[in-house]
């Protein structure tokens, strides 16, 4: 994937990389209207074990799970190798003793990839996507940075919603929404064990660390979704027939 991105940028080419997961596939699934928006992508990986789980009994595997959190790093480290630029967008508002999170996240991704350039980084106000005033602050602020690719980090569907309309601006550029991954690489928020993300068990993690903002989402809304997503793949693959052959 990283490589076809930088084979893109080298010809001018932008381009857009969604990675959803269960919540985003269950939001998708009943907005048409999201689902057309996301159909625009170049890119979708699966940032959630159960859609790969799903995609292995309906007897179509997918090579792996891409966390956004994960390809932040590996796209930033092949911009690196490239002399290439990121501007990052989202992450927690400054306070009296540090900086936002989205340049400590930018500040981080320069020193752990030596050759990144940051083309910018800002932290918009939460609600700015509701303010004509802002939102158009903050488009020209990316637009006039003319980076190579942008990280916005500001949740689903928002992210998308201000991607594709950056898009129209800088079609030579590449975007990720990647949710809570800025904050991540801020240090602001602290990631699952790698045992614990290999099983697939990340979201039990963050679900013990903020209970009460995640528990109705996993728990009540997203549980239900997985299960029935998976039951629907196991009857997919043991109820269909194979081609007949003229």
């Amino acid at each position: 994937m990283v490589t076809r991105v930088l084979r893109a940028l080298k010809r001018g080419r932008g381009g857009w990389i969604v990675t959803p997961n269960v919540d985003i596939l269950r939001k998708v699934a009943r907005d048409a209207a999201l689902r057309a928006q996301l159909s625009a992508a170049d890119l979708v990986v699966a940032d959630g074990a159960p859609l790969v789980w799903a995609a292995r009994l309906a007897g179509r595997a997918l090579p792996a799970r891409v966390p956004g959190s994960d390809l932040i790093w590996s796209l930033s480290r092949g911009l690196a190798s490239q002399g290439g630029n990121v501007f990052v967008l989202g992450g927690t508002p400054a306070d009296s003793e540090q900086e936002d999170g989205a340049h400590r996240a930018a500040a981080r991704l320069a020193e752990e990839c030596p050759g990144l350039q940051i083309a910018g980084a800002h932290c918009p106000p939460f609600g700015f996507d509701r303010n004509r005033t802002q939102l158009r602050d903050v488009c020209a602020r990316v637009i006039e940075a003319e980076p190579q690719m942008v990280y916005v980090g500001i949740g689903f569907p928002r992210q998308e919603h201000l991607i594709a309309s950056l898009r129209r601006s800088l079609p030579a550029t590449w975007f990720l929404g990647c949710g809570a991954a800025v904050n991540f690489v801020a240090g602001d928020v602290q990631r699952a064990r790698p045992a614990m993300q290999k099983a697939g068990l990340e979201w039990l993690d963050r679900l013990a660390r903020e209970p009460r903002r995640l528990a109705r989402r996993y728990l009540r809304e997203d549980a239900p979704f997985a299960a029935a997503l998976l039951a629907r793949s196991l009857h997919y693959r043991l109820t269909r027939r194979p081609a007949h052959r003229a």
